[in-house]
């Protein structure tokens, strides 16, 4: 029997890498930056990378531009890019700005993202799932059409058999109230919610993040983990009642643009192999500690 697989429902486009930045320029002039660098972006491609460097069977589940960039895109994720949807818009781009204490601000454009469909998700999967099968949602945002029809696509993949993960990321209208109804409405759909804590904080409209964590445990449906990432903390998850903690090693943060979706690979690796829900944590941290402290990046640390 073929091991469980991991499909990864996500926008894959452009990110050009520019720093580091701690102050605006003035409207009108131009400045010099020391760092630059163009890769595959958007939450299903870092995801993806993350999970083929560490040899997990997984697809991408997508669409992109056909154009140049389009075309880079393919070749940089090949063995998953034979069934993406192709748009007649432009790929989709981001600008990533790193400031110097290791946060960041992107920049995005609509582009092929916009035109990503629950009918695109549903031509790439297999009509039914393998035993153990996962299907990620994540970053629904940045897709209109998956953010409108987003509750029957989850059904959908309920129906076909997956266990169901979410990571909603954080939405570039903001938190209003009915983005926050949506996304809770979809809660109990998922197997597995991963957020990080200014995300579950957003969705739940709550400042104090243990209130914010019990508002979330109470839409989840019976047997469902939570996962919040705390960056520099590490991570906590909670299961039937349980909480677990698993902090993070002290690194040198070069880039920490993707560390979420790095974490959710390690995360989910954990569960397609039917590991304990602390190797789980602890996967996720170390994939998302050595990425954010490696240039060219690696997705493992030895001897952790």
């Amino acid at each position: 029997m073929s091991p469980p697989t991991l499909y990864v429902i996500g926008g894959v486009n452009v990110d050009l890498i520019l720093g580091t930045l701690d102050d605006w320029p003035r409207r009108g002039t131009e400045i010099m930056l020391a760092q630059s660098e163009c890769r595959p972006g958007g939450p299903g491609a870092n995801t993806g990378l993350a999970l083929a460097a560490r040899r997990v069977p997984s697809r991408v589940i997508a669409n992109i531009g056909d154009d140049m960039f389009g075309r880079w895109l393919s070749d940089s994720l090949a063995g998953n890019a034979e069934s993406w949807a192709r748009s007649s818009r432009p790929t989709t781009v981001t600008v990533g700005i790193v400031h110097g204490d290791g946060e960041r601000t992107f920049l995005t454009t609509e582009g092929h993202l916009a035109g990503f469909s629950p009918e695109d998700v549903a031509a790439q999967l297999p009509p039914h799932a393998a035993p153990g099968d996962i299907a990620l949602l994540c970053c629904p945002f940045l897709s209109p059409l998956l953010m409108e029809q987003g509750e029957a696509l989850l059904g959908e993949l309920a129906e076909r058999g997956f266990v169901v993960a979410l990571d909603t990321a954080w939405p570039p209208s903001g938190w209003t109230e009915t983005t926050r109804r949506r996304l809770l409405s979809w809660l109990p759909r998922c197997r597995h919610v991963l957020l990080n804590d200014l995300e579950a904080k957003g969705l739940t409209g709550e400042e104090d993040l243990d209130r914010a964590t019990d508002l979330l445990l109470a839409r989840l449906a019976p047997g469902a983990t939570l996962v919040i990432k705390r960056g520099a903390a590490g991570a906590s998850a909670w299961h039937g009642g349980k909480r677990l903690d698993r902090p993070a090693p002290q690194v040198t943060v070069i880039d920490t643009i993707g560390a979420g979706d790095i974490f959710n690979a390690g995360y989910l690796e954990g569960r397609l192999r039917g590991l304990a829900l602390a190797d789980c944590l602890a996967l996720g941290v170390e994939a998302a500690s050595s990425a954010i402290s490696t240039s060219p990046r690696r997705y493992a640390m030895a001897g952790f």
